[in-house]
């Protein structure tokens, strides 16, 4: 396998083999990034938390201080949620099915790939996707 410094300048290309052991590794360790980064901000939130949880005697501070928790939490749930679907791409990595669309079994493309690493469908596919929500919530 290629060293870390490698590792940390290589940038997958449509010119080598699709899902090859390098772009299988490239995208693994982003979606182990990703998924530390988002552990350690909840980590910290769960800290700034219980630190703000003082009274607030002035009632306009009270629900001020309020919102900003409903509103951290909602993001952290929504974050939740991403955890699971990291881990749910990491094992497509592991079973050989990452980076081919779950609809078509075509290859989602390196440049969807990189920008969102937990795609499990093609562009097209997930246009198509969409076009048919569209259509479902407009009648």
């Amino acid at each position: 396998m290629s060293s870390v410094a490698e590792l940390d300048v290589y940038r997958p290309s449509e010119d080598e083999p699709f899902m090859n052991p390098r772009q299988r590794e490239y995208f693994r360790r982003k979606l182990e990034n990703w998924k530390e980064e988002i552990l350690r901000e909840s980590r910290e939130t769960l800290e700034n938390l219980q630190e703000e949880s003082q009274n607030h005697p002035d009632m306009a501070d009270r629900a001020s201080s309020e919102s900003d928790r409903a509103l951290e939490l909602r993001t952290r749930d929504r974050q939740r949620k991403l955890i699971s679907k990291i881990d749910a791409a990491l094992k497509r990595i592991e079973d050989g099915t990452y980076g081919y669309c779950e609809e078509t079994g075509d290859p989602i493309g390196l440049a969807r790939l990189d920008a969102r690493p937990i795609a499990t469908l093609s562009l097209e596919a997930q246009e198509m996707h969409e076009r048919r929500e569209k259509v479902y919530r407009d009648e």
